[in-house]
């Protein structure tokens, strides 16, 4: 498996921005520093740590049918400060994330998951 999946289904951060923890060299593989995106990663043998934790891919899959409201982005963050669905979901342990979109006027079911390979065939 590719370290950005993996790290994006450990719920550290998605699989762009695991892309940057790589490159700024924040990730260990068995104790060795990696910077190089592509590198592949066994989740039963390999111990990969972000910033001095250690991470593991949950055991426990997420499913939320969450009803946006209008004038809410369906994102995580946004640079532009606006309200987005993270603002709802803070007192979540487990990161989470949109399956699909819907855009800022509208409102609606929204589903949320930290199951990747689900929200893929989705």
């Amino acid at each position: 498996m590719r370290l950005n999946k993996f790290l994006a289904q450990c719920g550290i951060a998605s699989r762009r921005k695991a892309d940057q923890l790589i490159s700024q060299g924040l990730v260990t593989i068995n104790g060795r520093k990696v910077y190089e995106l592509g590198i592949q990663v066994n989740p039963d043998l390999d111990r990969v740590v972000v910033d001095g934790k250690p991470v593991t891919i949950p055991k426990q899959k997420i499913y939320l049918a969450f009803y946006k409201p209008r004038q809410v982005m369906t994102t995580m963050s946004d640079p532009q400060g606006r309200p987005c669905v993270a603002d709802y979901l803070k007192h979540m342990k487990t990161r989470v994330f949109p399956v699909g979109r819907l855009d800022w006027t509208s409102e609606g079911l929204l589903l949320l998951t930290n199951d990747g390979d689900w929200a893929q065939k989705i």
